[in-house]
């Protein structure tokens, strides 16, 4: 059984590694391509780690289903029971988590639902009274569409063409859903510490993805990078976080983000380096998978090889 310890080591390890890297590899895409590629990263991560824990937990099952008793089974593997146990706690603990993260994301939206509904609409827009500046995206809830929802507060401090900006800004946010994006890498944190590393970087080309679409529909990179900056100024975020399913265009690290839209717009690496960090996490993570998937595929053969030999020696 030396060869599944292994594999599970292998399987649980690698997103240590895996994640230094998809946050590199961010690094030299667009936002829109970044962010796809962290998602995706986080959810064939999470994936991988899953399976390698169901493998270790129905060893004993398997065992069962061969007519192997638990006495032979501690007999041959004498871990084999240990490892499915913490396996199953891990993955009850994991389930427990991941409802209670999935409640508490339905909540938040449930008390932006509320705080919304205080407000006056026009069109996707609805206006809250508040004195402070603040403006983010409420993603559709219970039938209802997807609203921008800003303060009262802002509308009294930022100029027109700022607003515009904030409201560019925000509509990027629903059509590219991106609550979901940012729903899928925190779940998949509770599944690996590791992951948790994706979110903050996920997070931060969420937004520059919405910053360059506000940018191309106001026309001017420095007007937008200006009403960010003013809006951040005069605003808050504390409260907001940019934390799912609600996304804020005061959220994030904004120096960072006026910085890149004082820039020109980011364009795709030359094909070389793109491939080349592609492939490397592409790589990465079809090991993790393959050693997840060989991991239950492997010890799934072993215990039918190991009850065919105890029927014959029988």
């Amino acid at each position: 059984m030396t060869w599944a310890l292994v594999l599970v080591v292998l399987t649980l390890g690698f997103p240590w590694g895996a994640v230094p890297l998809a946050r590199r590899l961010a690094l030299v895409l667009p936002p829109r391509e970044a962010s796809w590629a962290l998602t995706g990263a986080a959810v064939l991560l999470a994936g991988s780690t899953i399976a390698a824990l169901v493998g270790l937990f129905h060893v004993p099952f398997l065992a069962a289903l061969e007519r192997m008793s638990l006495v032979q089974v501690l007999a041959d593997w004498p871990a084999v029971v240990p490892f499915a146990g913490t396996a199953g706690a891990v993955m009850l603990g994991q389930a427990v988590l991941l409802l209670r993260r999935w409640a508490r994301q339905r909540s938040l939206l449930r008390r932006a639902w509320r705080l919304a509904g205080e407000g006056t609409g026009d069109g996707d827009l609805l206006v809250i009274p508040a004195a402070d500046v603040d403006a983010f995206a409420l993603p559709g809830y219970r039938g209802r569409p997807g609203r921008v929802v800003m303060t009262s507060g802002t509308l009294r401090t930022l100029k027109l063409g700022e607003r515009e900006v904030l409201l560019a800004h925000e509509r990027a946010h629903l059509a590219g859903r991106h609550h979901l994006l940012s729903a899928v890498a925190d779940l998949a944190g509770v599944v690996h510490p590791a992951l948790r590393g994706l979110r903050a970087s996920l997070s931060f080309h969420l937004e520059r993805w919405a910053d360059e679409a506000a940018a191309r529909a106001v026309g001017d990179r420095r007007v937008a990078a200006a009403a960010i900056a003013r809006a951040a100024l005069a605003g808050s975020s504390a409260g907001r976080g940019g934390a799912c399913p609600v996304l804020s265009a005061l959220s994030g690290p904004v120096p960072r983000r006026v910085e890149a839209l004082l820039l020109p717009e980011p364009t795709a690496p030359r094909g070389g380096v793109r491939r080349a960090g592609v492939a490397a996490l592409a790589g990465t993570v079809v090991v993790a998978a393959g050693a997840a998937l060989g991991l239950a595929y492997g010890l799934h053969e072993y215990v039918e090889y190991a009850a065919r030999q105890l029927t014959s020696a029988g």
